[in-house]
């Protein structure tokens, strides 16, 4: 598509509500836009979309909705003269560089994690001239793609480089998706650095983008090396152990490579880091047990997706995606989460003899299977009410997953048509399970509480009313899904976004203040904000 030309405070018109076939060409495009406005071709100076989404609700009348961007030559004209209300003047989001602070900044900051997160964080803190120190418990990308694949392989599992641990995050391996509920325009600082690091144009305007696991392991290498070029330092295999604190303020923190003394961290851990969690949680910081959700691994055929969602038109689209909730008579939600068309399911442990899973696609996402999620919320009255109670919740569903499998990292699955009706045999049909370290044939009601096999049956028999064939058409589960979400959240003010530790800045998803890649992403340039907005960037 063509790119727009104007830049910084050049005003445009936006054409919103621009409902077009999912089959059509760049000058027809072009001449939508110049009928919309009632111009003549040459008036039109450039356009870029700036919002693109597909809309399926009909099977008969699939297409999708864009929104343009347009530079004209006499824009306040056609503006006047136009009383389309979804025609309006607007100028483009440039992210605004908050001012530097007064303080001197006698120490380096220092971020602790390396997934999206601590990854916008550091880059932001570079990009302003704050030299940041990261260090990551993990690999860097290139060594952490051959310890996945020796446990993936080889059963042989690396507890500091694997799918939730090494640079990029967990997030690294996964569909790689950039969808968010968040609401904050710092999204387009996110999306625009994603697009500069390798990831393609559509990235800024797609509804649903994704980059996918292949691109993003480019991705990540690359705001790697310019965090490197601009003065930050990237310390790998270097995990956090303990942090020093005077008065209540940062003094420094100790790791198994050497201490780095400092005055602010952010604390970009991540969901997974236990270990971390264990030792936050015997210091004077405020912390909160949270609820979260566990389940498992659905997978189907992508072509029945594709057919269910779609239609005739399956062949001209692309690979489809699918979001399901349902609040059972227990007053438990049920749904679908970080769902991967074309994809497969992972192993994603990061601890001895435990199962969890995860999903996976490339950018293309090509492979025959659909999988997602099927998640039920959890709270204290399923775990406890002890600060750690959810994440040792978690911990023993994964042993049980483990235990349950009877094997050397394979994983527990089931025919969900066996799971609602025993007397089915529990074997695979037309769906075969993508895992690949392997499968076990189980029953998965002895995996889950009572009141989660309740609510997880109640949700696959409403999903097979709304949607036929999505629970007995040779669909199966792969469990246990467990990382959905922190089961801790670390307590911050909300506006200096400091933890009751002065100097301390929980972060991301881990710290529980964020869902996905682009609100970490997001919550880590905010916390970056915080720290310029106190000091000088002239260290």
């Amino acid at each position: 598509m063509a790119k727009l030309s104007s830049k910084g405070d050049d005003s445009m018109l936006r054409i919103n509500q621009c409902k077009l076939s999912i089959q059509i060409s760049e000058q027809e495009i072009r001449n939508y836009i110049c009928s919309r406005l009632k111009i003549k071709d040459q008036q039109l100076l450039n356009y870029s979309i700036y919002r693109k989404s597909l809309d399926a609700r009909k099977k008969d009348d699939i297409h999708y909705v864009y929104a343009f961007d347009v530079a004209v030559s006499n824009e306040e004209q056609i503006l006047k003269r136009n009383k389309d209300k979804n025609i309006t003047s607007t100028i483009p989001y440039s992210y605004p560089d908050v001012p530097s602070g007064l303080e001197t900044l006698t120490h380096r900051p220092v971020v602790v994690g390396f997934g999206p997160a601590g990854m916008f964080s550091a880059l932001l803190l570079a990009q302003r001239g704050y030299r940041p120190i990261v260090i990551e418990r993990g690999q860097p990308v290139e060594q952490r793609i051959q310890d996945i694949e020796d446990y993936w392989h080889h059963n042989k599992l690396h507890t500091n480089s694997n799918v939730q641990f090494g640079e990029g995050g967990a997030g690294t391996f996964s569909d790689g998706k950039l969808t968010t509920r968040v609401k904050d325009l710092r999204i387009h600082k996110v999306l625009d650095e994603f697009v500069k690091m390798g990831a393609k144009e559509e990235t800024k305007y797609v509804s649903n983008p994704h980059i996918g696991t292949d691109c993003l392991r480019t991705i990540v290498k690359n705001i790697r090396n310019e965090i490197i070029r601009l003065g930050g330092e990237i310390h790998f295999d270097t995990q956090l152990l303990e942090m020093e604190y005077i008065n209540n303020k940062i003094t420094k923190i100790i790791t198994n490579k050497g201490l780095f003394d400092t005055n602010d961290v952010i604390l970009a851990i991540g969901h997974s880091a236990r270990d971390t969690f264990t030792y936050l949680s015997k210091l004077p910081l405020a912390l909160e047990s949270k609820p979260f959700a566990v389940g498992v691994r659905i997978e189907h055929k992508q072509e029945y997706i594709n057919q269910l969602q779609y239609g005739k038109d399956a062949c001209y689209l692309p690979n489809a995606e699918y979001h399901i909730t349902h609040t059972t008579s227990n007053n438990k939600g049920v749904y679908s989460f970080c769902m991967c068309p074309g994809g497969m399911v992972v192993a994603a442990s990061s601890e001895d003899k435990q199962i969890a899973t995860n999903g996976m696609s490339y950018s293309d996402r090509n492979l025959e299977n659909a999988n997602s999620a099927l998640l039920i919320q959890v709270n204290a009255s399923d775990y406890g009410n002890e600060l750690l109670s959810g994440m040792h919740f978690q911990e023993e569903l994964e042993k049980k997953a483990f235990v349950l499998a009877n094997a050397n990292y394979k994983a527990p699955c089931q025919l969900v048509a066996n799971y609602l009706d025993p007397t089915i045999e529990n074997k695979p049909n037309n769906v075969l399970p993508s895992y690949p370290n392997g499968v076990t044939w189980c029953d998965l009601h002895k995996l889950f509480p009572e009141e989660l096999n309740k609510s997880l049956t109640e949700a696959l028999l409403h999903y097979e009313k709304i949607m036929p064939g999505f629970s007995y058409d040779g669909a199966i589960m792969t469990a246990v899904e467990t990382r959905t979400s922190s089961p801790i959240r670390i307590l911050r003010n909300k506006d200096t976004l400091e933890a009751s530790i002065t100097g301390l800045y929980p972060c991301g998803e881990g710290a529980g203040y964020a869902g996905g890649i682009v609100s970490s992403a997001i919550d880590g340039i905010k916390c970056a904000e915080q720290i310029i907005k106190k000091y000088k960037s002239d260290f």
